[in-house]
C-alpha cells in the first residue's frame, strides 16, 4: 500500500501545484476511496478521487492528466509497433467508426511508440504527441471514417454535418489519448512529478494573458460572469463590515465614565460607505488586447458594485467605449473586434502610444475623474520609444481618489526595452496582473469601499 500511497500524496502535491485547493481531509478522503473502490478498474477509480479532491467541473482540465500520470494506464511500450502507417491509419479508421474506445488507447500507444521517438540513444530519448500526430494525420480520416459509421448504420444515422461534428469529436478523443501516452512515456523517464508540473496545462484562470491562445482567452470570458458573482459576494461583505465603523476613542472613554473607567460598551463611528465611482483606461492593442478584454468583461459584470462606470480603449488615440460593453453578456467573445471597428482607436500609426492617448484623456476626459474616482490603467506601458507623458499621469493622480496601474508583464521585464513602467510606477500605484486569478485578488483588494 505504501507505493499507492506515494501516488495520492504525489497526486494532491501536482494538483496543489496547479491551484486545486486540496485540504488534509479530503487527501485523507481520497485515501479512502481508493481503499474502497481498489485499482481494478481504472475509470471508477479516477472518478471516485475527482469527486473526493475537485470543487468544480473546471478542474478537470487538469485533474484527468496528472491523474494519468500517477495512475497510468501501463508501463513501458506497446506489445506491438505498427507495422506501417498507413496500415496503423487503416485500424484507426475502423476503431474511430465503431466508436472503440479501448481499441483506441491501444492504437494510442501504439502510434507514441512508432512515430513519436526522438533522439539517438537505445529506445528513445523523448517522445512527442505533436509528432506523432503530425506523421499519423487523424484529422485527414475523416471520409473514411464517415463511409465507415454509414456501413455500419445502414445509411440511416446521423444527418452528414451531425455525424462529422461526432466524428470529429471521436478524434479529439484519440488525440488526448495519444498526448496522455506521450506524457505517460516521458514521465517513465524524467520522473512523475517534474511532468506534472511542466507539461499539464493550467487551469484558465491562471493561463498568462500575455501567452494565452484563442482557446484559452475564450475559456476566460466564459468563466468571467461566475467570477464576476464570487466578486461581487467579496465586494458586499467588505462593505458591510465598513458600514460598522471603527472606534470612537473619545467617546467611547466618555460613556466608560458610568462603568468606573472600564470601556464596557465601545462607541463607533457610524460611517455610511459609498460604492465607487470607476474609470477604465484599457490598452487594446497586441498581445495585452486579450488582457484588457476579460478585465472589462469582469468590471461590466460588476457594474451594480459601483455608482458609476466609465471605460476607455486606446492604442494611439482614445475613445469611451462605455456603450459598447453593454452587449459584453450575450456576446463577450466578439467584444475586441466590436470595440475595434466601432470606436477610433488610431491615427497615422498602428502602434500603442500611452503618452499621447494619456494626454488626450486628460484633455477630454477630465471631469469624468474627481476625489470619488478609482482609475485602473491596463497594459504593459511599453511606449514604442515614444513619450511616456509623465505630465498627464500626473495631473491624472492629482484629481483621482487612487490610480492603479495593472501591468500584464512580468515584474522582471519592467524597464526593459521600450517599457517605461518604472517610470510610471512613481506616479501611481504599478501591480503585476499576469493571470485571472491575480486579477481577481487585486481587484477585490484595491477597490474602496
Amino acid at each position: 500500500m505504501t507505493g499507492v500511497e506515494d501516488r495520492i500524496t504525489g497526486l494532491v502535491g501536482a494538483l496543489r501545484a496547479h491551484g486545486v485547493r486540496i485540504g488534509t481531509g479530503e487527501t485523507v478522503d481520497a485515501a479512502l476511496a481508493v481503499e474502497a473502490l481498489g485499482l481494478a478498474d481504472r475509470e471508477l477509480l479516477r472518478e471516485g478521487l475527482a469527486a473526493t479532491l475537485l470543487h468544480g467541473p473546471a478542474q478537470r482540465a487538469v485533474f484527468d492528466p496528472v491523474f494519468d500520470l500517477y495512475f497510468p494506464r501501463g508501463v513501458g511500450g506497446p506489445e506491438r509497433s505498427p507495422a506501417d502507417r498507413e496500415e496503423l491509419r487503416d485500424r484507426l479508421a475502423r476503431a474511430l467508426a465503431a466508436d472503440d474506445r479501448a481499441l483506441l488507447a491501444r492504437l494510442a500507444a501504439e502510434a507514441v511508440e512508432g512515430f513519436g521517438g526522438y533522439g539517438s540513444s537505445p529506445g528513445s530519448d523523448g517522445w512527442s504527441a505533436h509528432q506523432t500526430l503530425d506523421r499519423l494525420r487523424p484529422q485527414t480520416l475523416l471520409a473514411r471514417v464517415r463511409a465507415g459509421v454509414r456501413g455500419r448504420d445502414g445509411g440511416t444515422g446521423f444527418a452528414d454535418r451531425l455525424l462529422d461534428d461526432e466524428i470529429r469529436r471521436r478524434i479529439e478523443v484519440f488525440r488526448r489519448l495519444v498526448a496522455a501516452e506521450a506524457r505517460r512515456r516521458v514521465a517513465e523517464r524524467r520522473g512523475r512529478d517534474e511532468i506534472a508540473r511542466r507539461a499539464v496545462a493550467p487551469t484558465a484562470d491562471r493561463v498568462d494573458f500575455l501567452y494565452a491562445h484563442r482557446e484559452q482567452l475564450a475559456e476566460l470570458r466564459r468563466v468571467v460572469w461566475p467570477l464576476a458573482r464570487k466578486l461581487a459576494t467579496r465586494l458586499a461583505a467588505r462593505r458591510r463590515r465598513a458600514a460598522r465603523g471603527t472606534i470612537d476613542l473619545r467617546r467611547t472613554l466618555r460613556s466608560s465614565l458610568s462603568t468606573g473607567g472600564v470601556p464596557m460598551r465601545p462607541v463607533l463611528r457610524r460611517r455610511r460607505p459609498a460604492r465607487p465611482e470607476l474609470v477604465l483606461l484599457c490598452d487594446v492593442s497586441g498581445s495585452v488586447a486579450g488582457f484588457s478584454d476579460f478585465t472589462m468583461l469582469l468590471v461590466q459584470a460588476l457594474h451594480d458594485q459601483f455608482a458609476r462606470v466609465r471605460v476607455f480603449a486606446f492604442v494611439n488615440r482614445l475613445d469611451e467605449v462605455t456603450g459598447l460593453l453593454a452587449h459584453g453578456r450575450a456576446d463577450p467573445d466578439g467584444l475586441g473586434a466590436r470595440i475595434r471597428a466601432e470606436a477610433t482607436l488610431t491615427g497615422w500609426h498602428g502602434s500603442s502610444d500611452y503618452g499621447v492617448a494619456l494626454g488626450e484623456f486628460t484633455e477630454r476626459y477630465g471631469a469624468a475623474v474627481g476625489p470619488r474616482t478609482t482609475v485602473f490603467v491596463l497594459g504593459d506601458a511599453r511606449t514604442n520609444m515614444s513619450d511616456p507623458n509623465l505630465a498627464a499621469v500626473r495631473e491624472l493622480a492629482g484629481r483621482a481618489r487612487r490610480v492603479h496601474w495593472l501591468n500584464p508583464e512580468p515584474r522582471a521585464q519592467w524597464g526593459t526595452g521600450d517599457s517605461a513602467a518604472p517610470a510610471y510606477a512613481e506616479l501611481v500605484e504599478m501591480h503585476e496582473c499576469r493571470t485571472a486569478r491575480q486579477l481577481a485578488g487585486l481587484i477585490a483588494r484595491l477597490l474602496p469601499v
